[in-house]
């Protein structure tokens, strides 16, 4: 079942830019942003600035998820934040509420606190955290990018009812995620998920696609209103944003 679109309805909805318009960020902030994540030396291991800058050059999360976030001030948990790119492109947008990202990629953490340091980024903090052994404490904003498929279904149901459960008021839940479906872009999302746990770069393999009608069952039981965006851009993938809040 194809999901039904709404209008996003928040207080500050955003404007500037549409979050399902595309466009990834642009050239000049891309390079600010990947310029944090050079290597010290200057025979360091350059991987992990040309990842980051062709995501954020190619990727259109990112504008995404700063255009649900923009005019709340609820401190963010960060689920699955890899190298902490949120947070280098939350600070450039101007938006300075506390950020606290985790991960199960112990190596990934310790380069996002040396990058963080490097570039004197304010309220962020990072920390290794397996979420099958449960969540952190938290209260505010959450944000779960491309981590449910990494979930069983029950597990999947667990999450986002508990992350539902730390929403305040002015807070919202953020979800980039492939949706389960047999189209092109939902075969192509799976082969290259696949793809990146043999090459190393994510250590979990894919175990369950989420639907629409299941994520908007969960989290509209937990009292949220949602938005469905598609997330497509100029990619291959079947990426969707779910934008959700409190109702009321």
């Amino acid at each position: 079942m194809i999901p039904r679109m709404q209008t996003p309805s928040f207080e500050s909805a955003p404007a500037d830019p549409p979050p399902g318009d595309g466009r990834p960020l642009d050239r000049a902030r891309s390079a600010r942003i990947a310029r944090a994540f050079l290597p010290q030396h200057p025979l360091g291991n350059r991987h992990d600035y040309f990842y980051t800058l062709f995501k954020l050059r190619s990727d259109p999360l990112y504008p995404g998820v700063l255009a649900a976030l923009r005019g709340s001030r609820a401190p963010l948990l960060d689920l699955g934040c890899g190298l902490g790119l949120l947070a280098h492109a939350l600070r450039s947008d101007g938006q300075t509420m506390a950020y606290r990202g985790v991960d199960i990629d112990a190596a990934k953490i310790a380069r996002a606190r040396r990058c963080a340091a490097a570039t004197g980024l304010a309220d962020a903090t990072f920390e290794t955290a397996d979420l099958a052994d449960g969540m952190p404490p938290h209260r505010g904003s959450v944000a779960i990018l491309d981590v449910l498929q990494y979930l069983s279904h029950a597990a999947q149901r667990e999450l986002l009812t508990t992350a539902s459960a730390m929403l305040t008021a002015d807070a919202r839940l953020v979800i980039r995620t492939g949706l389960g479906d047999d189209s092109r872009r939902g075969r192509t999302t799976r082969i290259t998920d696949r793809l990146a746990n043999l090459i190393g770069w994510m250590q979990e393999r894919p175990k369950c696609y989420p639907t629409a009608d299941g994520l908007r069952e969960t989290l509209e039981a937990a009292g949220l209103r949602t938005t469905f965006t598609p997330l497509y851009g100029n990619t291959p993938f079947n990426n969707w944003l779910i934008v959700a809040a409190r109702a009321g």
